[in-house]
């Protein structure tokens, strides 16, 4: 079969943590094999939409998960996060505005700018707002991107992209998978080693 044919889905949350951990290593593999696999985006949906506080026991724990990240990668993290918002447990307006974003071309760098505004900026993706000003800020098309963004048609979409990662076997983010004629393959996360995966992944196309 072509290796053009050969698929690799990156399953992703926008405001997951251990994605953006991960950043780093994935950018070097997705430029180590973009010429040989189509590398496609599946937004994996982390929390559903919520307007209740995060209760205090869990904002601890993912507080604790980002200093294990930070002391295991290296990643930067700004807690002032937890200081300036009212967190709550809600991906879904971050995962809605990449699929808006994704219709104008610009799904990475919607992704690009959401993780760095909710880990360095201390600004809270899951209010639309914050959202909405970030698409502003890439120069898209904004009443395109507002009216996508808020629209049901793309908030079925979500869920249809969810679905289609829990079908895959996107159960955790991040998550590789390989579609190999017909079949798929997981490849596992390795958040350090980037040529380690780039050789599994050629192993297996």
């Amino acid at each position: 079969m072509p290796l053009s044919k050969v698929k690799l889905y990156y399953v992703y949350d926008p405001m997951c943590s251990w994605c953006w951990g991960y950043k780093p290593t994935w950018n070097q593999i997705s430029e180590g094999i973009s010429d040989e696999v189509e590398i496609i985006y599946v937004v994996g949906g982390l929390a559903p939409d919520s307007d209740v506080p995060m209760p205090e026991v869990m904002q601890q724990q993912i507080k604790a998960y980002w200093k294990k990240i930070e002391d295991y990668l290296g990643t930067q993290f700004n807690y002032d996060f937890w200081v300036n918002n009212t967190p709550r447990r809600s991906t879904y307006p971050a995962c809605r505005a990449i699929l808006a974003a994704r219709a104008q071309g610009a799904e990475l760098a919607m992704l690009n700018v959401i993780q760095e505004a909710y880990y360095l900026n201390a600004k809270n993706p899951s209010d639309n707002d914050v959202l909405l000003n970030l698409a502003q800020g890439l120069g898209l098309d904004i009443t395109q991107f507002k009216a996508q963004f808020l629209s049901e048609q793309t908030h079925q979409r979500l869920l249809d992209e969810i679905a289609f990662a829990r079908s895959i076997g996107g159960n955790s983010f991040p998550s590789l998978l390989i579609e190999v004629e017909g079949r798929i393959i997981q490849i596992p996360i390795d958040y350090q080693d980037a040529e380690a995966t780039i050789i599994q992944i050629r192993r297996v196309t």
